[in-house]
């Protein structure tokens, strides 16, 4: 009975502040009654409105895609507490993120960038990596240099004068 009491009064409050301003909190809670979507329905994203050959580059995608794959779950179990406790109506499950499998479909070319590419990145492109030699911060890694084990302390001592005399740190 409270939850029903909870659900009517913020839903007349929302259509009144509908009413009056145009728009209310939460109105995303909405979407799918106001447009018209079928329960269950795939919701509207920012996807829909990009060609169909798009190009996408994920940043960082070896943290990026496991959580693209956790938000459905993630909202849905949050949702499905304040439909049950009468805070949102039932239609406020359809405004949702995207289920992982109908992401993949809308996002067919991808660029996944990573220092430390998962078994996703991995499977998805075929195995072909990149190395990127200059970092974003312009530093490029350092020169590696092999020397025989013989008179290496020599060699480690005469490499320290040497940066000393530049004013370097070693």
């Amino acid at each position: 009975m409270l939850e029903a009491q909870r659900l009517n009064a913020r839903t007349r409050f929302d259509i009144e502040m509908l009413l009056e301003a145009g728009y209310c909190p939460g109105i995303e809670n909405y979407s799918r009654p106001l447009s018209g979507r079928a329960p269950g329905e795939t919701p509207s994203t920012l996807f829909d409105f990009f060609p169909d050959d798009f190009l996408m580059f994920i940043d960082e995608s070896h943290a990026t895609v496991p959580q693209i794959g956790a938000m459905y779950a993630g909202d849905r179990s949050r949702k499905t507490t304040l439909v049950e406790h009468g805070f949102r109506l039932p239609s406020a499950l359809d405004n949702r993120p995207l289920k992982f499998e109908k992401w993949q479909k809308k996002c067919q070319r991808v660029v996944y960038v990573s220092a430390t590419p998962g078994p996703y990145e991995l499977q998805r492109s075929g195995g072909e990596v990149v190395e990127q030699v200059v970092r974003p911060t312009g530093l490029l890694d350092p020169v590696i240099e092999v020397v025989p084990a013989r008179g290496q302390v020599p060699h480690l001592l005469e490499q320290i004068r040497e940066r000393a005399a530049r004013g370097q740190r070693t």
